[in-house]
């Protein structure tokens, strides 16, 4: 039965264990905090005889901001968005990589563990001892065929995506907002003896968003 009281016929505000983060179709569970800022140049224009501003033009907008995870024992938006379980292809996200950088562990077809992949002191084997990354050099017959489709190995080799912020509090109130086309730059981590649990942080560039629009109230909460 709905509430008739008149607290729930006020403004409607969520806090973080009421809002859901979702990449795709994929419910990302690690996520503890996301944040965002817009900025836009804008700079006075003046002219002779006075020293206020007669007018201001506008430029340039970014929106960036950071995505907080918490760490266990995988990375977590590499294991949420391109090293995921087999059975999860259907879920990830590949991208063209330069033959000469692609790590077998990540090429698409037959894949290799990441035990089983040579290091040595000049980089990752291909497929033999002795045969550097930084030494291969494909033979090029054609516009792209230097290229192959493979699983991201770094955070910024992750295609663009969105992410979008889904509310519901206990009063049946819905919401949602958008963060459109996020490209993801620096990652990082770090890890103490003073630490309970570890955090992976990453700061991503973004080309829109959509602000906090509401959806009503759940159909349950409706009578």
């Amino acid at each position: 039965m709905a509430l008739k009281s008149a607290f729930s016929r006020g403004y409607n505000s969520f806090s973080g264990v009421d809002i859901t983060a979702v990449i795709g179709a994929n419910t990302i569970g690690t996520l503890q905090g996301i944040s965002y800022q817009v900025s836009r140049e804008k700079a006075p224009i003046y002219t002779m005889g006075s020293a206020d501003p007669r007018a201001f033009a506008r430029g340039k907008r970014a929106i960036a901001g950071s995505l907080v995870f918490i760490q266990f024992d995988f990375e977590p938006i590499m294991y949420e968005l391109a090293n995921m379980d087999p059975k999860e292809e259907s879920r990830r996200i590949y991208f063209l990589s330069d033959n000469d950088d692609l790590r077998p562990e990540y090429t698409v077809g037959e894949q290799i563990s990441v035990q089983d992949t040579v290091v040595t002191s000049v980089g990752t084997s291909l497929n033999a001892p002795g045969a550097p990354v930084q030494n291969q050099e494909s033979q090029i017959t054609h516009a792209g065929s230097d290229q192959s489709v493979a699983l991201p190995w770094y955070a910024d080799q992750i295609l663009p995506f969105d992410v979008v912020l889904s509310a519901a509090n206990e009063y049946g109130a819905l919401a949602i907002m958008k963060l459109l086309g996020l490209e993801l730059m620096n990652s990082g981590y770090g890890v103490s003896i003073d630490d309970i649990v570890s955090e992976h942080s990453y700061t991503f560039i973004a080309t829109g968003l959509i602000p906090w629009t509401s959806q009503g109230t759940h159909p349950d909460m409706i009578g």
